[in-house]
Order: structure tokens, then sequence, then C-alpha cells
């Protein structure tokens, strides 16, 4: 999780992610932020996202992201 909060503080530093849980339907993160966000996730954690996760519920905060990367990685293995 460290890692994540570490590549979404690279996004915006200036959105408290430990309690914002609207960063999409808030449009808090705007289209460019969520596009180098995926690539950023997809990198760090050697994941893919495909488009099926790709919702505003997996987004809208670091807890959901987190929730979603976990769940990719366990459907990977």
């Amino acid at each position: 999780m460290d890692e994540l909060m570490d590549i979404l503080m690279e996004i915006n530093p200036d959105i408290d992610y430990e309690t914002e849980n609207r960063l999409i339907d808030g449009k808090v993160l705007d289209s460019f932020s969520i596009v180098s966000l995926v690539a950023e996730i997809s990198d760090a954690f050697d994941i893919e996202i495909s488009p099926k996760y790709l919702v505003p519920e997996n987004f809208n905060s670091a807890k959901a992201m987190w929730n979603m990367i976990c769940k990719i990685q366990e459907d990977e293995d």
C-alpha cells in the first residue's frame, strides 16, 4: 500500500488520499491523472489492468485501488 500511496502523491501531492473517497466521482483526478495512474500502477505492481477493472469504483479511493490491485494479482496467479 505504501508504494501505491507514493504513486498517488507523485501524481497530485495536494490530495489527502487517506480520506478522499470520491477521486473520480468528485472529479478530484482529471483524465490525464487517471491515465498516468493506470500506467504507474501497472508498472509498479507488474499487473495488467484490463478494461473490466477500469470503472470509477476501483479508482475513487486509495483503498479501492489497493483492493483492485490485490484482486488482479490473485487472478493472475
